[in-house]
């Protein structure tokens, strides 16, 4: 078998609904461009994957995908899935300005074939180690008051959530009034997190941390850049609250991080941590450090589902993140949906397992590229 074809759509997403009626944050594109990517091969299996594109960066990512890294692939067996994974790697070596993640759009593809040829899900190749995986919802608002998050908080964990994680970034002194009123809006037990995005210091997080050991939080998510190593650890000995970082670094830099116990908990996703292949490796260097690793989600559907396989074949994985539901476009049947007790299911097909619901894409699509 052979790779022989490579077709890429631009599926363009209205943003607006995602900000509601708090409107599009400045600089921000009104419309989202997502490129989906298939790999042909000679005998008719396709593989597909796509491209992280609410940054507008779409069209870019699907550039780099047809004159960078199809050539590599071009003619190659797509079973060899390891070889090309370290070809793909090596390929970023020396285009300093791309990171691990479109080596690992195109792992996923490459996945997908596999799964197809043997008529299996990618969970079962990977050896599934749960039936199941509870999900936890990332709060929606961008401009959070602390009636706005006890709403929010409320309305989610009535939607059967197993957790609410909060987006408050503003400052200690707007933020923990939103945290104190989410706790109060879930009861006492009721899994909740805080996210950060890296736009607090040390000192603030550290204040931030203090309110979040009272109220008896779950994590807290890259209080601080993550490349910060020392003052990661720092943060993990002074708080009771387990903090939880990694997700921007590349795989190597994980790896280092997780030796040196910068925090608590790792973060990771098929994208950012070099695709599948590269988030198992991951998961499973988190398990032998005694580690549990929590997978972010890519705010790309098929991104998503190859993120669920992973954490279905982890035994450390924990959560799966399901944000706003504009992000899970594309796909029949709904498979990135919770059930009604807050679990998400594996995918029944080979592969990804998910189907695509085509005459939605041709409605959405603006652009394609076809290489033969």
């Amino acid at each position: 078998m052979k790779l022989c074809g490579l077709n890429i759509r631009q599926l363009a997403i209205d943003a607006a609904p995602r900000y509601g009626s708090e409107g599009l944050p400045p600089k921000r594109p009104a419309t989202w461009h997502y490129p989906l990517v298939t790999l042909r091969t000679d005998e008719g299996i396709e593989g597909y994957t796509m491209g992280y594109g609410n940054q507008g960066d779409g069209r870019a990512i699907a550039c780099l995908v047809r004159d960078v890294f199809w050539p590599k692939l071009r003619g190659e067996n797509p079973l060899e899935i390891e070889r090309l994974w370290l070809l793909l790697r090596r390929a970023n070596r020396d285009l300093y300005a791309l990171s691990d993640a479109m080596a690992g759009m195109m792992d996923v593809a490459l996945w997908d074939i596999l799964g197809k040829v043997r008529g299996a899900p990618i969970h079962e190749l990977l050896g599934r180690a749960r039936d199941a995986v509870p999900g936890y919802c990332t709060g929606w608002s961008f401009h959070p008051t602390p009636e706005r998050a006890y709403e929010e908080a409320r309305e989610m964990k009535a939607r059967g959530f197993q957790g609410f994680k909060c987006h408050f970034w503003n400052d200690p002194a707007r933020d923990i009034p939103c945290i104190r009123a989410t706790r109060e809006a879930v009861g006492p037990d009721y899994p909740l997190m805080q996210d950060l995005n890296a736009l607090y210091d040390y000192n603030d997080a550290l204040k931030v941390g203090r309110v979040l050991d009272e109220l008896n939080f779950v994590w807290l998510e890259e209080p601080i850049p993550d490349r910060q190593t020392g003052l990661l650890r720092r943060l993990a000995d002074e708080l009771k609250t387990p903090i939880l970082g990694g997700e921007t670094v590349t795989l190597d830099e994980l790896a280092e991080q997780i030796r040196v116990q910068a925090y608590d908990l790792a973060r990771g996703d098929v994208y950012l941590k070099a695709g599948i292949t590269g988030l198992m490796k991951a998961f499973r260097l988190a398990e032998l450090h005694g580690m549990r690793l929590e997978v972010h989600t890519m705010a790309t559907p098929l991104l998503d589902v190859a993120n669920l396989h992973c954490n279905l074949a982890a035994r450390n994985g924990g959560y799966a993140e399901v944000i706003h539901p504009i992000y899970r476009f594309g796909l029949k049947g709904r498979p990135l949906d919770i059930d009604e007790k807050g679990w998400l299911h594996p995918p029944k097909g080979s592969g990804l397992g998910v189907e695509l619901d085509w005459d939605w894409i041709e409605n959405h699509t603006v652009e394609q590229f076809e290489v033969n």
